[in-house]
């Protein structure tokens, strides 16, 4: 049986919001400190997660002509593995990609994984959390070097603390599947 995008998403957030939503005192990647902390990682490595965000993902993206779908490592690495399968699965294969913090160290001394991407090629940047936007905009100054146009940027949960303004300095819309307001509630 068949289940629609909006049955997905509740049934996403019910797990995000029992594995994933933490209390407590947290530093953010920004420096930032606060009372609760998203560990999405938790939900999109396991296979409910990671199936319901590939999903869900497709879906938000099934109408854009981009080349590839990839974003920063660590958070876009499962849910990049789960679209790449996904989209197969339905016939219309999606590359992937995932941009590491530094170019490697060794062998090619890339710092962009995955089926090269070509100057001029049109992509959509995916990551589990977003709160400044820094590791978003780390990855389209990346891609931005290759000459790689970003078409837009998708998170699961937009935690509401700048990252959109981030990215539309670079012209960059951002998209999520939830807000911060759906767990505060």
């Amino acid at each position: 049986m068949t289940t629609s995008i909006e049955q997905d998403k509740s049934k996403l957030l019910d797990i995000l919001k029992k594995e994933a939503f933490l209390k407590g005192k947290f530093i953010l990647s920004s420096g930032k400190e606060s009372n609760f902390y998203l560990d999405a990682r938790l939900v999109t490595l396991s296979a409910p997660g990671a199936y319901l965000t590939g999903r869900i993902m497709l879906e938000m993206v099934k109408n854009e002509c981009v080349d590839a779908i990839g974003g920063p490592t660590l958070g876009a690495d499962p849910m990049v593995g789960a679209i790449a399968s996904l989209s197969f699965q339905a016939g219309k294969p999606v590359p992937t990609f995932i941009i590491r913090k530094t170019p490697k160290a060794h062998g090619k001394g890339q710092q962009v994984e995955g089926p090269s991407l070509r100057e001029g090629s049109r992509v959509i940047i995916i990551d589990d959390v977003a709160t400044t936007g820094k590791a978003f905009v780390e990855s389209i100054e990346v891609l931005q070097k290759m000459n790689v146009k970003i078409s837009k940027a998708i998170c699961i949960i937009d935690r509401g603390e700048g990252a959109r303004e981030a990215l539309a300095k670079y012209s960059v819309p951002m998209e999520s599947i939830f807000t911060i307001d759906q767990f505060l509630s």
